[in-house]
């Protein structure tokens, strides 16, 4: 059963990076916040779900997880961003190497031991995503616009493209960082700041932080911005995609908790489907220096999530 559940937890983050690509339009500059409202209604439906099958939550939990949840949420917020500006086959592999540079942070900083295969992993995964934005940003504009041919989308040279999603990966690594802190029992670091949380109290808290900012977005965006939905038909991908973001993160808690040795290197997989759904469906073409990268940080993230589920 716990092969299936990893498999729905990839099918479905991959899910969520596709229907989210679709759902952000170069042309719509409030894509990201209408996105941003999506995810925190789909996640505050699941919450107070959560909340009415058993699960105690107080205020000051919420306040407790706010590290955490905070990092995850600003970093989803980048990611949105970035999807206007850049290839989703290149975007979402730079984003999914947060793990690397979380198990950096926990090592120095926490003096959590590395294991020889997580290294081997993040070393792979660091000269992947430096020789992946090194090509995307090197590469010809001719030749750009050559591969670009076919793509539903063009795009254009610049900093901001691969700077955006690796914002999302150095922030998502301090969510990820404070998640150590908070979710591992008896950590003593900064204990009178971080209080340890149960898994489903801290995910049920960062669900419900993320109603709060969809709501905020809300205003923003419609009470303040003035915006208005003109076809509802475009909107359907981002209420697709806050789905499979919610429906992944569930069923991900379940399918590491069964099997994590076998879970973990499938699940951090799903950004290579990502990609496949971008070549097969939005027709990006990237060249040959490109997909070197990829497959070096494909092969480093397998190689962490095979380390993470011998560790768990």
């Amino acid at each position: 059963m716990w092969l299936v559940i990893a498999v729905i937890a990839m099918l479905c983050w991959s899910g969520s990076d596709f229907f989210s690509k679709l759902g952000s339009k170069p042309s719509d500059k409030y894509s990201h916040w209408k996105m941003v409202m999506a995810v925190g209604l789909v996640m505050g439906i699941h919450a107070f779900y959560e909340i009415a099958t058993g699960t105690k939550i107080t205020l000051q939990d919420i306040i407790y997880y706010l590290p955490a949840s905070s990092m995850y949420i600003l970093s989803m917020i980048f990611g949105y961003v970035s999807l206007r500006y850049i290839e989703l086959s290149v975007s979402s592999p730079i984003c999914n190497s947060s793990g690397a540079l979380a198990a950096i942070l926990c090592f120095l900083v926490l003096g959590q031991t590395i294991d020889q295969l997580s290294t081997i992993g993040v070393v792979i995964v660091s000269i992947g995503v430096i020789f992946l934005g090194i090509a995307e940003y090197a590469e010809d504009d001719e030749a750009k616009a050559r591969r670009q041919l076919k793509a539903n989308r063009k795009y254009t040279k610049s900093v901001l493209a691969i700077l955006l999603p690796v914002l999302y990966c150095l922030i998502d690594a301090l969510g990820t960082f404070f998640d150590a802190l908070i979710l591992e029992e008896g950590n003593t670091f900064l204990t009178n700041i971080f209080h340890y949380l149960d898994e489903d109290v801290a995910n049920v808290a960062y669900e419900l932080t993320f109603l709060f900012m969809g709501i905020v977005a809300a205003i923003y965006v419609f009470g303040i911005k003035r915006q208005k939905i003109v076809d509802i038909k475009e909107e359907v991908p981002k209420g697709v995609g806050a789905i499979c973001e919610t429906a992944g993160q569930f069923a991900y808690v379940y399918a590491l908790a069964a099997n994590p040795v076998g879970a973990a290197p499938i699940i951090c997989s799903y950004c290579v489907v990502s990609s496949l759904w971008s070549a097969i469906f939005l027709k990006e073409r990237l060249s040959w220096k490109h997909y070197a990268s990829l497959v070096a940080v494909f092969a480093g993230i397998i190689i962490m999530g095979i380390a993470e589920g011998l560790a768990g």
